[in-house]
């Protein structure tokens, strides 16, 4: 995969058949007079698609020119699971069938395999990979845990990307259990998720990350640039003078605002209480951050606070899972059983990593 220089990858055209057929499969989906109901919904589970590119020194190399899902998370972590109960088509030969099914004799009772993942830890800002080896030798016992790995920060168990990751599975398998047109054998899944605990900077005038509000008169001046990460969305003003953290509403369970704490105290005092009783109540912090500590940014003293506390809910966590490679995509008028069988077996194990 090469990344092209406006951002999008570039994925080089396999050899025919299967090259063309992954094109086809593409043109079909994305072409513009498509007004079937089936493959406009299926574009929300696909990266986006551009046509083919094919570099000026060497014309006759097709790319496809695909959404790079990865570019807008600091430190990605990916997974690239393949789905199905058979990894090789209707049309394989006797030799490719026992060539693909010696790779993973488990495929038709596990229903996906782990291709590759690559794990950033915050504990050691580094990353983690392992390759198909790995995923070939994940058996029904093993399996569970393996992928778990790739939920772990390194201090915890990213919970709240394990139950959005379900969400998206979700909607693709009601997409597939919705559609009788398309069969999809050695396609994959990716999972992709924001691994960083660093602030990114926003404007609270950018309308496409914050709703611009009214801020009290001296806390913020017009192009002050606030901190926040992924479980604060923007500072509001209240009603009082005070400011307040708007936490995802979801997170309720982990992070209360309590502002009668600090009512007695100055007008513009924060509240913050955390507790953390999935973890025995290791720790608990109560807050009280004054105007003149801080200066237009209060988010890093709160990111501390956040920092070891994942967020349970599935809307609190910026994960991607796309749909990839079609290389060996066939028309149908069945479902995709093999597919379905898959996606129902990850969920199963997705939600017991969950549970336990």
């Amino acid at each position: 995969i090469l990344q092209h220089p406006d951002g999008t990858v570039l994925k080089q055209l396999q050899p025919p058949p299967r090259g063309p057929r992954e094109q086809e499969f593409y043109n079909k989906v994305y072409d513009s007079d498509c007004c079937d109901s089936i493959l406009l919904e299926l574009r929300e589970y696909l990266p986006k698609y551009f046509g083919v590119w094919s570099p000026p020194t060497a014309p006759n190399d097709t790319y496809l020119k695909l959404e790079d899902v990865t570019r807008k998370f600091n430190k990605p972590c990916i997974m690239d699971v393949k789905i199905g109960q058979k990894s090789y088509d209707p049309y394989a030969s006797a030799e490719k069938i026992q060539q693909q099914v010696s790779k993973y004799p488990l495929m038709e009772e596990i229903g996906f395999l782990v291709l590759g993942m690559r794990v950033y830890h915050v504990s050691s800002d580094s990353y983690e990979t392992q390759n198909q080896h790995y995923g070939r030798s994940l058996t029904k016992e093993t399996v569970k845990d393996g992928i778990s790995k790739f939920f772990h920060s390194g201090y915890c168990l990213r919970k709240d990307v394990v139950a959005a990751s379900i969400q998206k599975v979700e909607k693709i398998l009601e997409w597939f259990e919705g559609q009788t047109q398309l069969n999809f054998y050695a396609s994959s899944l990716l999972f992709v998720y924001e691994g960083s605990c660093q602030a990114t900077t926003v404007r609270l005038g950018d309308v496409t990350l914050a709703e611009k509000r009214r801020v009290p008169k001296g806390l913020l001046s017009g192009g002050d640039v606030l901190e926040y990460n992924n479980n604060i969305n923007v500072i509001n003003s209240t009603e009082n003078g005070k400011i307040e953290a708007s936490v995802n509403k979801g997170l309720s369970k982990f992070y209360a605002l309590h502002k009668k704490a600090c009512s007695k105290r100055h007008h513009s005092q924060l509240s913050l209480k955390v507790e953390n009783s999935e973890q025995d109540n290791v720790w608990k912090t109560s807050t009280c951050i004054t105007q003149e500590h801080l200066n237009g940014n209060v988010l890093p003293q709160l990111e501390k606070v956040f920092y070891h506390v994942p967020a349970e809910t599935k809307e609190s966590a910026n994960v991607e899972v796309r749909m990839i490679d079609f290389a060996h995509v066939f028309p149908s008028n069945t479902k995709d059983e093999g597919y379905i069988y898959g996606l129902k077996n990850l969920i199963t194990v997705l939600q017991n990593i969950l549970d336990n």
